[in-house]
Protein backbone atom coordinates (compact mmCIF):
# COMPACT_ATOMS: atom_id res chain seq x y z
CA UNK A 1 0.00 0.00 0.00
CA UNK A 2 1.19 3.38 -0.65
CA UNK A 3 1.22 5.57 2.18
CA UNK A 4 2.11 9.01 0.79
CA UNK A 5 -0.57 8.63 -2.24
CA UNK A 6 -3.75 11.41 -1.48
CA UNK A 7 -6.75 10.60 -2.45
CA UNK A 8 -7.80 14.15 -3.78
CA UNK A 9 -11.31 12.77 -5.40
CA UNK A 10 -12.06 13.36 -2.01
CA UNK A 11 -11.64 16.52 -0.87
CA UNK A 12 -13.59 17.14 -4.18
CA UNK A 13 -17.00 15.29 -3.16
CA UNK A 14 -16.62 17.44 -0.31
CA UNK A 15 -16.92 20.35 -1.96
CA UNK A 16 -19.25 18.92 -4.48
CA UNK A 17 -21.39 18.09 -1.04
CA UNK A 18 -20.44 21.51 0.69
CA UNK A 19 -21.59 23.42 -2.23
CA UNK A 20 -24.83 21.62 -2.82
CA UNK A 21 -26.02 21.91 0.81
CA UNK A 22 -25.29 25.90 0.51
CA UNK A 23 -27.55 26.28 -2.48
CA UNK A 24 -29.90 23.30 -1.45
CA UNK A 25 -30.28 25.77 2.00
CA UNK A 26 -30.83 28.93 0.41
CA UNK A 27 -33.35 28.24 -1.97
CA UNK A 28 -34.85 25.84 0.16
CA UNK A 29 -35.39 28.86 2.75
CA UNK A 30 -36.16 31.72 0.44
CA UNK A 31 -37.86 30.22 -3.02
CA UNK A 32 -41.38 31.43 -2.51
CA UNK A 33 -43.83 28.29 -1.95
CA UNK A 34 -45.81 28.89 -5.18
CA UNK A 35 -42.52 27.58 -7.26
CA UNK A 36 -42.21 24.64 -5.66
CA UNK A 37 -43.87 22.51 -8.33
CA UNK A 38 -43.26 18.56 -8.03
CA UNK A 39 -43.92 18.06 -11.51
CA UNK A 40 -41.44 20.55 -12.92
CA UNK A 41 -38.48 18.88 -14.45
CA UNK A 42 -35.87 21.63 -13.18
CA UNK A 43 -37.29 21.47 -9.70
CA UNK A 44 -37.42 17.41 -9.54
CA UNK A 45 -33.44 17.47 -10.73
CA UNK A 46 -32.78 20.63 -8.35
CA UNK A 47 -34.59 18.31 -5.72
CA UNK A 48 -32.85 14.69 -6.27
CA UNK A 49 -29.78 16.27 -6.29
CA UNK A 50 -30.98 18.15 -2.85
CA UNK A 51 -31.74 14.57 -1.63
CA UNK A 52 -27.94 13.13 -2.02
CA UNK A 53 -25.96 15.59 -0.18
CA UNK A 54 -26.41 14.44 3.04
CA UNK A 55 -26.03 10.87 2.24
CA UNK A 56 -22.41 11.80 0.48
CA UNK A 57 -21.38 14.68 3.24
CA UNK A 58 -21.86 11.44 5.58
CA UNK A 59 -20.20 8.42 3.39
CA UNK A 60 -17.30 10.50 2.50
CA UNK A 61 -16.84 11.60 5.96
CA UNK A 62 -16.93 8.20 7.41
CA UNK A 63 -14.77 7.44 4.58
CA UNK A 64 -12.06 10.08 5.19
CA UNK A 65 -11.76 10.00 9.15
CA UNK A 66 -11.31 6.12 8.96
CA UNK A 67 -8.87 5.98 6.66
CA UNK A 68 -6.35 8.80 8.55
CA UNK A 69 -7.56 6.60 11.28
CA UNK A 70 -6.22 3.33 10.05
CA UNK A 71 -3.29 4.61 8.14
CA UNK A 72 -2.39 6.00 11.33
CA UNK A 73 -1.36 2.75 12.37
CA UNK A 74 1.03 2.21 9.92
CA UNK A 75 2.40 5.35 11.01
CA UNK A 76 2.35 4.46 14.56
CA UNK A 77 0.60 7.52 15.69
CA UNK A 78 -2.62 5.14 16.14
CA UNK A 79 -3.30 6.92 19.70
CA UNK A 80 -2.75 10.17 18.54
CA UNK A 81 -4.86 9.95 15.73
CA UNK A 82 -7.49 8.22 17.91
CA UNK A 83 -7.41 11.15 20.69
CA UNK A 84 -7.59 13.89 17.38
CA UNK A 85 -10.94 12.17 16.28
CA UNK A 86 -12.63 12.20 19.87
CA UNK A 87 -11.35 15.92 20.08
CA UNK A 88 -13.16 16.18 16.65
CA UNK A 89 -16.44 14.84 17.72
CA UNK A 90 -16.56 16.38 20.76
CA UNK A 91 -16.20 19.72 18.85
CA UNK A 92 -18.89 19.18 16.76
CA UNK A 93 -21.26 18.56 18.14
CA UNK A 94 -20.52 21.32 20.79
CA UNK A 95 -20.67 23.72 17.53
CA UNK A 96 -23.50 22.54 16.67
CA UNK A 97 -25.34 23.14 19.31
CA UNK A 98 -23.39 26.31 19.97
CA UNK A 99 -24.70 27.44 16.52
CA UNK A 100 -28.58 27.52 17.52
CA UNK A 101 -28.27 29.14 21.06
CA UNK A 102 -30.38 32.29 21.12
CA UNK A 103 -27.86 34.31 22.80
CA UNK A 104 -30.44 37.71 22.67
CA UNK A 105 -33.23 35.82 23.93
CA UNK A 106 -31.26 34.51 26.92
CA UNK A 107 -29.92 37.95 27.70
CA UNK A 108 -33.22 39.05 27.64
CA UNK A 109 -35.20 36.03 29.99
CA UNK A 110 -36.66 34.13 27.38
CA UNK A 111 -35.46 30.77 27.76
CA UNK A 112 -36.61 27.45 25.57
CA UNK A 113 -34.73 23.94 25.04
CA UNK A 114 -34.87 24.18 21.49
CA UNK A 115 -30.94 24.67 20.92
CA UNK A 116 -30.55 21.04 22.04
CA UNK A 117 -32.53 20.01 18.42
CA UNK A 118 -29.67 17.78 16.92
CA UNK A 119 -28.43 18.55 13.28
CA UNK A 120 -26.07 17.23 10.90
CA UNK A 121 -22.85 18.60 13.18
CA UNK A 122 -23.90 16.32 16.49
CA UNK A 123 -24.53 13.43 14.55
CA UNK A 124 -21.36 13.52 12.75
CA UNK A 125 -19.30 14.18 15.85
CA UNK A 126 -20.82 11.48 17.75
CA UNK A 127 -20.49 8.82 14.55
CA UNK A 128 -16.79 9.83 14.88
CA UNK A 129 -16.53 9.34 18.27
CA UNK A 130 -18.21 6.10 18.02
CA UNK A 131 -15.95 5.10 14.93
CA UNK A 132 -12.94 5.36 17.03
CA UNK A 133 -14.40 3.22 19.76
CA UNK A 134 -15.23 0.58 17.29
CA UNK A 135 -11.89 0.78 15.64
CA UNK A 136 -10.57 0.24 19.76
CA UNK A 137 -12.94 -2.36 20.43
CA UNK A 138 -11.97 -4.56 17.21
CA UNK A 139 -8.12 -3.86 18.76
CA UNK A 140 -7.32 -2.17 15.62
CA UNK A 141 -7.43 -5.13 13.25
CA UNK A 142 -8.38 -3.52 9.73
CA UNK A 143 -10.27 -6.88 8.57
CA UNK A 144 -12.67 -6.94 11.65
CA UNK A 145 -13.26 -3.25 11.43
CA UNK A 146 -14.03 -3.69 7.87
CA UNK A 147 -16.37 -6.19 8.36
CA UNK A 148 -18.35 -4.94 11.68
CA UNK A 149 -18.89 -1.51 9.96
CA UNK A 150 -20.16 -3.61 6.79
CA UNK A 151 -22.28 -5.18 8.72
CA UNK A 152 -23.28 -2.32 11.06
CA UNK A 153 -24.44 -0.25 7.79
CA UNK A 154 -26.55 -2.92 6.65
CA UNK A 155 -27.85 -3.69 9.83
CA UNK A 156 -28.88 0.48 10.35
CA UNK A 157 -30.64 0.32 7.19
CA UNK A 158 -32.56 -2.93 7.15
CA UNK A 159 -33.93 -2.06 10.59
CA UNK A 160 -34.94 1.28 10.15
CA UNK A 161 -38.91 0.89 10.00
CA UNK A 162 -38.40 -0.51 13.65
CA UNK A 163 -37.23 3.04 14.96
CA UNK A 164 -38.46 5.29 11.60
CA UNK A 165 -41.11 6.74 14.23
CA UNK A 166 -39.12 6.06 17.15
CA UNK A 167 -40.78 7.79 20.17
CA UNK A 168 -38.95 8.20 23.82
CA UNK A 169 -41.13 10.26 25.79
CA UNK A 170 -39.71 9.59 29.07
CA UNK A 171 -36.03 10.00 28.22
CA UNK A 172 -34.44 13.57 28.10
CA UNK A 173 -34.90 15.74 25.05
CA UNK A 174 -31.02 16.18 24.98
CA UNK A 175 -30.26 12.54 24.75
CA UNK A 176 -33.83 11.66 22.86
CA UNK A 177 -33.24 14.09 20.26
CA UNK A 178 -30.41 11.54 18.40
CA UNK A 179 -33.01 9.26 18.41
CA UNK A 180 -36.08 10.77 17.43
CA UNK A 181 -37.94 13.60 15.51
CA UNK A 182 -40.26 14.33 17.82
CA UNK A 183 -38.60 17.67 19.43
CA UNK A 184 -37.85 19.21 16.39
CA UNK A 185 -34.21 17.34 15.32
CA UNK A 186 -33.05 17.35 12.01
CA UNK A 187 -30.86 14.11 12.04
CA UNK A 188 -30.60 11.46 13.87
CA UNK A 189 -27.83 9.16 14.50
CA UNK A 190 -29.35 6.15 13.10
CA UNK A 191 -30.14 6.24 10.01
CA UNK A 192 -26.93 8.13 9.50
CA UNK A 193 -24.77 6.71 11.30
CA UNK A 194 -24.97 4.03 8.70
CA UNK A 195 -23.74 5.95 5.58
CA UNK A 196 -20.66 7.03 7.95
CA UNK A 197 -20.08 2.73 8.31
CA UNK A 198 -20.23 1.94 5.10
CA UNK A 199 -17.62 5.48 4.62
CA UNK A 200 -15.45 3.64 6.72
CA UNK A 201 -15.71 0.18 5.21
CA UNK A 202 -14.68 1.59 1.85
CA UNK A 203 -11.90 3.25 3.27
CA UNK A 204 -10.36 -0.10 4.54
CA UNK A 205 -10.61 -1.01 1.05
CA UNK A 206 -8.71 1.77 -0.06
CA UNK A 207 -6.29 1.20 2.44
CA UNK A 208 -5.61 -2.35 1.92
CA UNK A 209 -5.84 -1.86 -2.53
CA UNK A 210 -4.70 1.35 -3.07
CA UNK A 211 -1.02 0.79 -4.25
CA UNK A 212 -2.15 -2.28 -6.83
CA UNK A 213 -1.77 -1.21 -10.21
CA UNK A 214 -5.24 -1.95 -10.83
CA UNK A 215 -6.85 -0.93 -8.21
CA UNK A 216 -8.41 2.49 -9.55
CA UNK A 217 -10.46 0.73 -12.28
CA UNK A 218 -11.66 -1.66 -10.17
CA UNK A 219 -12.91 0.47 -7.38
CA UNK A 220 -14.33 2.56 -9.96
CA UNK A 221 -16.16 -0.38 -12.37
CA UNK A 222 -16.81 -1.50 -8.30
CA UNK A 223 -18.86 1.73 -7.56
CA UNK A 224 -20.71 2.56 -10.75
CA UNK A 225 -22.38 -1.76 -10.32
CA UNK A 226 -22.49 -1.73 -7.22
CA UNK A 227 -24.27 1.92 -7.29
CA UNK A 228 -26.47 1.07 -10.37
CA UNK A 229 -27.53 -2.22 -8.46
CA UNK A 230 -28.23 -0.44 -5.53
CA UNK A 231 -30.53 2.27 -7.15
CA UNK A 232 -32.64 -0.02 -9.39
CA UNK A 233 -32.45 -3.66 -8.20
CA UNK A 234 -32.03 -3.03 -3.82
CA UNK A 235 -36.23 -2.83 -3.81
CA UNK A 236 -36.15 -6.10 -5.77
CA UNK A 237 -33.89 -7.97 -4.03
CA UNK A 238 -35.23 -7.42 -0.75
CA UNK A 239 -38.74 -8.10 -2.06
CA UNK A 240 -37.34 -11.62 -3.06
CA UNK A 241 -35.47 -11.94 0.66
CA UNK A 242 -39.19 -11.09 2.07
CA UNK A 243 -40.88 -13.84 0.17
CA UNK A 244 -38.54 -16.39 0.86
CA UNK A 245 -38.17 -15.62 4.35
CA UNK A 246 -41.55 -14.11 5.43
CA UNK A 247 -39.45 -11.45 7.10
CA UNK A 248 -42.08 -8.44 7.18
CA UNK A 249 -39.29 -5.89 7.70
CA UNK A 250 -37.73 -6.90 4.61
CA UNK A 251 -41.08 -5.41 2.77
CA UNK A 252 -41.19 -2.80 4.99
CA UNK A 253 -37.79 -1.82 3.90
CA UNK A 254 -38.38 -2.54 0.09
CA UNK A 255 -41.68 -0.29 0.13
CA UNK A 256 -39.11 2.51 1.32
CA UNK A 257 -36.27 2.01 0.20
CA UNK A 258 -34.44 5.41 0.33
CA UNK A 259 -31.26 4.77 2.35
CA UNK A 260 -30.55 1.62 -0.03
CA UNK A 261 -30.86 3.91 -3.04
CA UNK A 262 -29.30 7.18 -1.52
CA UNK A 263 -26.63 4.63 -1.19
CA UNK A 264 -26.16 4.01 -4.77
CA UNK A 265 -25.87 7.23 -5.50
CA UNK A 266 -23.39 8.11 -3.79
CA UNK A 267 -21.51 5.63 -4.80
CA UNK A 268 -21.68 6.38 -8.39
CA UNK A 269 -20.85 9.45 -7.79
CA UNK A 270 -17.59 8.46 -6.02
CA UNK A 271 -16.92 6.87 -9.20
CA UNK A 272 -17.29 9.62 -11.19
CA UNK A 273 -15.46 12.06 -8.99
CA UNK A 274 -12.33 9.31 -8.54
CA UNK A 275 -12.49 8.40 -12.45
CA UNK A 276 -12.04 12.07 -13.55
CA UNK A 277 -9.83 12.68 -10.53
CA UNK A 278 -6.85 14.46 -12.10
CA UNK A 279 -9.66 16.93 -13.77
CA UNK A 280 -11.19 17.87 -11.01
CA UNK A 281 -8.01 17.87 -8.52
CA UNK A 282 -8.02 22.17 -9.47
CA UNK A 283 -6.53 24.13 -6.33
CA UNK A 284 -9.67 25.67 -5.39
CA UNK A 285 -11.99 22.94 -5.40
CA UNK A 286 -9.62 21.16 -2.94
CA UNK A 287 -9.42 24.25 -0.62
CA UNK A 288 -13.15 24.21 -0.74
CA UNK A 289 -13.43 20.20 0.25
CA UNK A 290 -10.65 20.92 3.31
CA UNK A 291 -13.33 24.01 4.67
CA UNK A 292 -16.02 22.17 5.14
CA UNK A 293 -16.65 23.45 8.68
CA UNK A 294 -15.88 26.98 8.21
CA UNK A 295 -17.87 27.05 5.21
CA UNK A 296 -20.81 25.30 7.14
CA UNK A 297 -20.41 27.76 10.62
CA UNK A 298 -20.86 30.71 8.06
CA UNK A 299 -23.66 29.74 6.12
CA UNK A 300 -25.73 28.92 9.28
CA UNK A 301 -25.04 32.13 10.74
CA UNK A 302 -26.23 34.16 7.41
CA UNK A 303 -29.56 32.02 6.92
CA UNK A 304 -30.35 31.75 10.14
CA UNK A 305 -29.06 33.94 12.25
CA UNK A 306 -27.06 32.30 14.72
CA UNK A 307 -26.63 33.95 18.22
CA UNK A 308 -28.32 37.10 17.04
CA UNK A 309 -31.81 35.63 15.42
CA UNK A 310 -31.74 38.03 12.29
CA UNK A 311 -30.43 36.12 9.28
CA UNK A 312 -31.72 36.03 5.68
CA UNK A 313 -34.48 33.16 6.61
CA UNK A 314 -36.25 35.87 8.97
CA UNK A 315 -35.53 39.14 6.83
CA UNK A 316 -36.34 37.77 3.67
CA UNK A 317 -38.52 34.28 3.89
CA UNK A 318 -39.76 32.33 1.31
CA UNK A 319 -40.47 35.61 -1.05
CA UNK A 320 -37.82 35.28 -3.65
CA UNK A 321 -38.64 34.20 -7.65
CA UNK A 322 -36.89 32.01 -9.09
CA UNK A 323 -34.25 33.85 -11.08
CA UNK A 324 -33.73 35.62 -7.55
CA UNK A 325 -32.87 32.49 -5.89
CA UNK A 326 -30.78 30.76 -8.22
CA UNK A 327 -28.36 34.63 -9.02
CA UNK A 328 -29.09 34.97 -4.90
CA UNK A 329 -27.61 31.08 -4.78
CA UNK A 330 -24.24 31.87 -6.43
CA UNK A 331 -23.54 35.01 -4.56
CA UNK A 332 -24.43 33.58 -1.27
CA UNK A 333 -21.84 30.52 -2.41
CA UNK A 334 -19.09 32.96 -3.70
CA UNK A 335 -19.37 35.30 -0.27
CA UNK A 336 -19.41 32.42 1.85
CA UNK A 337 -16.15 30.74 0.31
CA UNK A 338 -14.45 34.01 0.32
CA UNK A 339 -15.40 34.73 4.30
CA UNK A 340 -14.17 30.60 4.70
CA UNK A 341 -10.85 31.05 2.99
CA UNK A 342 -9.71 34.49 4.32
CA UNK A 343 -11.55 35.31 7.36
CA UNK A 344 -11.95 32.52 9.21
CA UNK A 345 -10.00 30.07 11.01
CA UNK A 346 -12.76 27.44 12.82
CA UNK A 347 -10.87 24.11 13.12
CA UNK A 348 -7.47 26.27 14.36
CA UNK A 349 -8.81 28.66 16.78
CA UNK A 350 -11.27 25.98 18.52
CA UNK A 351 -8.26 23.17 18.32
CA UNK A 352 -6.39 25.58 19.97
CA UNK A 353 -8.80 26.20 22.71
CA UNK A 354 -9.63 22.47 23.36
CA UNK A 355 -5.86 22.13 23.71
CA UNK A 356 -5.39 24.53 25.61
CA UNK A 357 -7.84 23.31 28.56
CA UNK A 358 -6.35 20.06 27.90
CA UNK A 359 -3.41 21.23 28.95
CA UNK A 360 -4.41 23.21 31.92
CA UNK A 361 -6.56 20.15 33.57
CA UNK A 362 -2.97 17.98 33.14
CA UNK A 363 -0.95 20.50 34.63
CA UNK A 364 -3.29 20.30 37.75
Amino acid sequence: MSTTQRLYFIDAVRAFAILMMLQGHFIDTLLDVSYRDESNTVFQIWEYFRGITAPTFFTISGLIFSYLLIKAKHKGTTKQRMRKGLIRGLMLIGIGYLLRIPIFEWLFGKFSIYFLVVDVLQCIGLSLILIVCIYHLTFKKTLIFSILTLLLGILIFLTEPLYRYLDLPNIPKLFSNYLTKDYGSIFNIIPWFGYICFGAFISTIFYRYLGRSKFKTAIVAGFFIVGILLILKSSYVLMKLYYLTDIQLLKDVAWYNYLFTRLGNVLVLFGIFYLFEKYISQPLILKIGQKTLSIYVIHFIIIYGSFTGIGLHQLIGKTLLPWQAIIGAVLFLTTVCFISFYYAKTNMFIYSGIRKLIDKIKSR
